[in-house]
């Protein structure tokens, strides 16, 4: 038997009888003949407490001290979960991420690792013991500060190890039984999918799809590591994400469609009245790239006849929305804009599937389905595997189910499982 990777989100783990489940299936993982190492993310809201608590201390925190605060969270949960394991006689040994050998750059509160060199995590494994290791973070090759990895870093620390470490499977653990083809708290009827091509879990995950971090699936796709997401909270067999299926060519076609992802996490920035001449755009987002802000959709209108100007839109993360406005706002001059409009109130809504690509009339079906559920569309952007559309946020999980539905791919069966959380 191999050596498993587990990772724990905090909905797992949001108490002391969740981190004694937990530990009971990580013990039973060890009886199994396998090696274990486990990622923990923080309990429950912690994380999002800890954030509030900074932002009643100081409105914009410096990142070093931010990082410092975030990552007690996880240092508070695999300390507990390590003496749970102890205490049904198993030996277990916590590390925080620099201790597991995490080495990331610079950046704080949105690091991204660059190396893995667990060492110290080989040598307890040697030793028979289990190894802990809070997720979300990892310490910085130049400056040696603790980091954080962003939002739902814990998928990716859990990844990165496997890697590192040549296991077996990364399985990840949370709230729901698996990868589903829409939201299950949106859609009742969403089904769980059995295996899913790396390629479509990664623009599911980039679309909005929450049971996976984009980087996480990345990052095993380019390792050919295979994920197994499950629920702690049943014994349901859950999901393989994979670059090959593992029954082979038993599916000789692809599903058309593979899932329905939302994104309500959205704004988007529309610059009016730039001047239709070369360079203008490459000004706009050298300005945002500068800013260190990740756009997604991008539109430009046709440019007015009479006037020989056009408008940009773009959309970012809404965390991002006031620092992109303040960097294009200090452009102004070089650019030479008329305004910037600021909307925070979007919604995205996304069909993926990598059978899209074969099968002409996809795309009519999906506007046909938008328009009869009386959503009105502002952008599209579309890929080989992809179709995206940006709407008003009240509009979203409407068109969602109305997608969802006309796709076929509403369950006939019971309504899916929520076992309480976010779906981390």
């Amino acid at each position: 038997m191999g050596l498993v990777v587990q990772k724990y989100g905090g909905s797992s783990v949001a108490d002391a009888e969740g981190i004694k489940r937990v530990a009971k299936r990580i013990v039973d993982a060890k009886k199994n003949g396998h090696q274990v190492v486990v990622v923990v993310s923080a309990m429950g809201d912690t994380t999002d407490e800890l954030i509030d608590l900074a932002e009643q201390v100081s409105p914009m925190p410096a990142g070093r001290e931010f990082d410092m605060l975030l990552t007690a969270g996880e240092r508070i949960s695999m300390a507990l979960l390590a003496m749970a394991i102890k205490n049904l006689g198993h030996e277990a040994q916590s590390f925080t991420g620099s201790q597991a050998g995490v080495i990331t750059d610079s950046v704080h509160n949105k690091a991204r690792i660059i190396d893995v060199t667990p060492g110290r995590i080989r040598t307890a494994l040697d030793e028979g013991n289990i190894a802990i290791v809070a997720g979300f973070q990892g310490v910085s090759a130049d400056s040696k500060d603790i980091t954080t990895l962003g939002r739902g870093g814990s998928d990716t620390t859990a990844v990165a190890l496997a890697a590192a470490l040549d296991a077996e499977v990364c399985e990840i653990y949370t709230d729901v039984d698996g990868v589903f083809t829409a939201d299950p708290r949106v859609v009742k009827k969403a089904k769980k999918i059995d295996w899913i091509s790396s390629e479509d879990m990664l623009e599911l995950a980039a679309s909005g799809s929450k049971v996976l971090l984009h980087r996480c699936v990345e990052y095993a796709r380019r390792y050919n590591i295979p994920i197994h997401v499950r629920s702690s909270f049943s014994g349901l067999p859950g999901t393989w994400v994979s670059n090959e299926n593992p029954q082979g060519d038993e599916q000789v076609e692809h599903a058309i469609i593979s899932g329905v992802a939302h994104d309500v996490s959205e704004a988007k920035i529309t610059v009016v009245g730039v001047p239709d001449k070369p360079g203008e755009a490459a000004a706009i987002f050298r300005a945002i790239a500068d800013a260190e802000i990740n756009i997604d959709m991008i539109v430009q209108n046709v440019s007015a006849a009479s006037t020989g100007l056009t408008d940009i839109s773009f959309t970012l993360p809404k965390t991002e929305g006031h620092k992109a406005i303040d960097a294009l706002e200090k452009a102004k001059g070089q650019i030479g804009f008329d305004s910037l409009r600021y909307d925070d109130q979007i919604g995205k809504i996304s069909l993926v599937g990598a059978g899209m690509k074969t099968n002409p009339g996809v795309t009519a079906s999906f506007f046909q389905a938008l328009s009869d559920a009386g959503v009105n569309i502002e952008l599209i952007s579309t890929s080989e595997i992809r179709i995206s559309v940006v709407t008003r946020q009240d509009d979203v999980n409407e068109a969602v189910r109305a997608v969802h539905t006309a796709f076929g791919l509403d369950s006939d069966s019971d309504e899916a499982v929520v076992y309480g959380g976010t779906g981390r």
